[in-house]
């Protein structure tokens, strides 16, 4: 990973999910899942979360946490989660994200993302 494309989308990559989750996530990768880690620092990041002046990270943050909801992905909805909170997405907004997952996506996917957030915020310390 040695283009700009590459270096922007893991510069952006380490500041929402975390520097030590990232550098483990590639660490571990092997000649399987390399590809998905190279596809996912520079399309998803480098070109995606860079155009940071059409829509800041704070509104992708809120997005991904409906998304993963709606698809019913709690592994990358807690990892997310976290990122959320990095952008400074708040408590409340988070709340309010998994609400409207109840009416639009259904009651149990809003039950197991309002379970996944307590976690984490539980681990982070938020009350």
């Amino acid at each position: 990973m040695a283009d700009a494309l590459s270096e922007d989308g893991l510069t952006i990559r380490k500041a929402v999910l975390g520097a030590d989750y990232v550098e483990t996530s590639i660490k571990n990768a092997d000649d399987f899942t390399m590809p998905l880690q190279e596809i996912s620092t520079n399309f998803c990041w480098g070109w995606l979360w860079t155009r940071e002046e059409h829509m800041p990270r704070k509104m992708r943050s809120l997005l991904n946490l409906a998304f993963l909801t709606a698809l019913n992905r709690p592994h990358e909805l807690e990892m997310h989660l976290r990122g959320a909170l990095r952008n400074g997405v708040t408590k409340d907004e988070i709340r309010e994200v998994f609400l409207q997952a109840a009416i639009y996506c259904g009651f149990p996917a809003s039950v197991d993302a309002h379970r996944t957030a307590k976690k984490v915020f539980a681990e982070e310390g938020i009350e």
